[in-house]
């Protein structure tokens, strides 16, 4: 690993990050969600694998760069929309990293790889890539479960959101997840995702 450069590049996702006017309180702090996610995702990641690749972590960084700057309501409403608004993020994350991996000196293939993993080419199939999708999840359940269950409002529709969580997750994961400090009712909605996969 080049730490030059690398440091270089963190510092350029951290501070794009840092301009996200959307907060997120994490042990008491608040801060920029989506830098607060990227810390938290690079985290996940080393907890997943105990020597990542320079390439996971730069994705882990960068997995939803300036995400805020193209809301969801952007697209219509619905599973549907919502799939394509999440299409066209996965691509625009990965351009943008592209763009601060060329700056700090990254070649070709060192770019197109860490966009691979941002955008998920190859989930089921590459172990980096579905390390960053495991991480995805388990920044979800530990900082999102609250949030999407008073906006859903509706326990089997939580459960539904769950088991399909459920269904990308690795066994290391999972195990992980399982592990998490759920709130009771959180935890109860989880075992009856799990049941009911």
């Amino acid at each position: 690993m080049n730490a030059g450069r690398f440091e270089q590049a963190i510092a350029a996702i951290d501070a794009a990050n840092a301009e996200d006017p959307h907060r997120l309180v994490v042990s008491g702090v608040e801060r920029p969600k989506e830098q607060a996610h990227a810390e938290l995702m690079t985290e996940w990641v080393h907890r997943l694998h105990p020597d990542p690749s320079e390439a996971q972590l730069l994705a882990a960084r960068a997995h939803h760069l300036r995400r805020w700057t193209v809301p969801r309501d952007e697209y219509p409403p619905g599973r549907s929309g919502y799939l394509r608004w999440r299409t066209a993020q996965k691509r625009r994350h990965a351009e943008e990293v592209g763009s601060i991996l060329i700056g700090a000196g990254y070649d070709t293939e060192s770019v197109e790889r860490v966009q691979r993993i941002v955008a998920k080419v190859g989930l089921g199939r590459d172990p980096d890539v579905q390390i960053h999708e495991d991480a995805l999840c388990l920044v979800f359940l530990s900082t999102q479960f609250d949030q999407l269950e008073d906006k859903l409002g509706d326990d089997d529709k939580m459960v539904d959101v769950i088991a399909k969580t459920w269904l990308k997750m690795s066994e290391r994961g999972r195990d992980l997840a399982l592990a998490l400090p759920l709130a009771p009712h959180a935890r109860t909605l989880v075992e009856q995702a799990v049941a009911a996969g």
